[in-house]
């Protein structure tokens, strides 16, 4: 029976790798991590048992001793801790294109230069809050304050009747041009 891939994240800091295999109700796990930077990762999953694997050769060595995994209902979560305090190019020794299935985890994903101001550990419990949904602000549609410095956005006496003219005269509907609009 063939293999497939489940979904693998994964983010970075100096000191130690975040893995997380996405694969909900895993059964029959087996998980290996060796010194020289190799990771292999199987079970099974589904009605069906279909069989899911994963063997990668991380681009470094790492410290097994200090590794820890944690297995949830829904992924399996890698702590990895690199032999070597360093940032990687790349998680997997092949240069190149990765796999399909490897991923960036964005939301533990940290540059190396904000390192220090990051959070400490980036797996804490929000209770499966979603704070994009809260509109908190931020986005593209807020105003800067320096924009608004210096512009006054009180209406003349021409908008404000400009505005309040009404047409009694039906518009007629003028189709879409592609052509650019000419100024006379």
């Amino acid at each position: 029976m063939l293999c497939r891939h489940p979904a693998v994240k994964w983010a970075q800091r100096s000191d130690k790798l975040f893995i997380t295999v996405e694969l909900p109700d895993a059964k029959n796990l087996k998980q290996k991590l060796e010194p020289e930077g190799k990771f292999s990762f199987s079970a099974t999953a589904g009605a069906d048992n279909v069989p899911y694997e994963v063997d990668l050769d991380l681009f470094d060595k790492i410290d097994v001793d200090e590794s820890k995994s944690s297995v949830t209902s829904r992924n399996i979560c890698y702590l990895v801790k690199k032999a070597e305090d360093k940032w990687w190019s790349r998680l997997v020794k092949q240069e190149g294109k990765p796999p399909k299935f490897l991923k960036v985890d964005w939301d533990k994903w940290v540059d190396e230069d904000e390192q220090d101001s990051a959070p400490a550990e980036p797996d804490m419990d929000f209770g499966d809050i979603d704070f994009s949904q809260l509109n908190m602000g931020g986005g593209p549609g807020d105003l800067d304050a320096d924009e608004l410095e210096g512009e006054d956005d009180s209406d003349t006496e021409k908008e404000i009747e400009d505005e309040n003219h009404v047409h009694s005269e039906p518009q007629a509907a003028t189709p879409a041009s592609t052509e650019p609009e000419t100024k006379a």
